[in-house]
C-alpha cells in the first residue's frame, strides 16, 4: 500500500462511518479497485480507531455528562445509560474474543461477501423503513438486541451504523435517541481492539507499512471529524430507505464484478 492509497482509503473510512452504509465495505471495494491484498486487519484497525476518536471529540460534552454522573457513585440518568452502552458490548465482546480469526477470514472473501452483506444491510434499512411500532426509549433488552445487531455487522459489507440504528427502529427505539447510543457503544470495542493490536505488536508487524498506515489514520481523523458533525442530522432525519436503495445497487454490482 502506497501513501497515497492510505490517504484515499482513510478519507473513504472517515466519510462513510458515520452513514449506513458500510464503511468496512467500501473499504473492501476500494482496496478491490486498487489491486491491494493484504494480509491482516491493522489498517482497517487503525482507521476505525480514528473516526472512533473522532466521535470521542464530536460528543465530549455527552460523553464528560455521562462520566460525572456515574462518579456520583448512585443510580442516576448517566448511571443507567453507561450500563445500557455496557450491556450493548456483551455480543461484540463474545464475538472478538471467541470467533476473531473467523471474522479475520470473512475480510479474505472478496467482493462477494461484501455484496451480499450490503444487501441485508439494504433489508434491514428497508424493514425498518417501513415497520413503525409505538417508539420508547432504549432500556435493557433493546440494549441487547442492539449489541446483537453491531456483533454481527463485524462482516464487512454489514454496515454496523446501519445495523444497529435499524434494530433500534425495529425494536421501537426513537430515531435521535439510537443515533446518539448507536455512535456511543462502538467507542470501547474499536479503541479496545486498537489498543490490543498496539500492545500486541499488530501495528509493528503489519504489511501495510508505518506510512500508509499514519496517514491513513490522520485521513480518517478529519474526514470523520466532518462527517459526524454534517452527517448525524442527515442519518436522524434523512429517509433510510435512501441508504437501502444505494446499499442494494452497490451490493449486486460486487456480485456481478465478483
Amino acid at each position: 500500500m502506497t501513501w497515497f492509497e492510505g490517504i484515499i482509503l482513510g478519507l473513504i473510512q472517515g466519510l462513510t462511518e458515520f452513514l449506513p452504509v458500510s464503511s468496512s465495505g467500501h473499504l473492501a471495494i476500494a482496496k478491490a479497485l486498487f489491486g491491494l491484498e493484504t494480509t491482516d486487519l491493522s489498517f482497517e484497525i487503525a482507521v476505525h480507531a480514528a473516526t472512533v476518536l473522532s466521535v470521542l471529540v464530536v460528543f465530549w460534552k455527552d460523553i464528560v455528562k455521562l462520566l460525572q454522573g456515574l462518579f456520583k457513585f448512585k443510580m442516576n440518568p448517566e448511571t443507567r445509560y453507561i450500563l445500557l452502552l455496557i450491556i450493548s458490548m456483551i455480543p461484540v465482546f463474545i464475538v472478538g474474543v471467541f470467533f476473531k480469526d473467523k471474522v479475520e477470514a470473512l475480510f479474505g472473501n472478496g467482493l462477494t461477501v461484501v455484496g451480499c452483506a450490503l444487501l441485508v444491510t439494504a433489508i434491514l434499512l428497508a424493514v425498518s423503513q417501513f415497520y413503525k411500532p409505538k417508539r420508547k426509549e432504549i432500556n435493557w433488552w433493546r440494549a441487547l438486541v442492539i449489541g446483537c445487531a453491531q456483533a454481527v455487522a463485524v462482516i464487512p459489507g454489514l454496515s454496523r451504523s446501519g445495523a444497529t440504528i435499524a434494530t433500534g427502529l425495529i425494536t421501537g427505539a426513537k430515531r435521535e435517541e439510537i443515533t446518539r447510543f448507536s455512535f456511543l457503544m462502538v467507542l470501547v470495542p474499536i479503541l479496545g481492539e486498537a489498543f490490543l493490536d498496539l500492545v500486541g505488536g499488530g501495528f509493528a508487524a503489519s504489511s501495510v507499512g508505518a506510512l500508509p498506515l499514519i496517514l491513513g489514520f490522520l485521513a480518517a481523523f478529519a474526514s470523520g471529524l466532518f462527517a459526524c458533525k454534517a452527517m448525524i442530522a442527515l442519518v436522524k432525519k434523512a429517509s433510510l430507505g435512501w441508504f437501502a436503495l444505494y446499499c442494494a445497487i452497490v451490493g449486486i454490482l460486487c456480485i456481478v464484478l465478483a
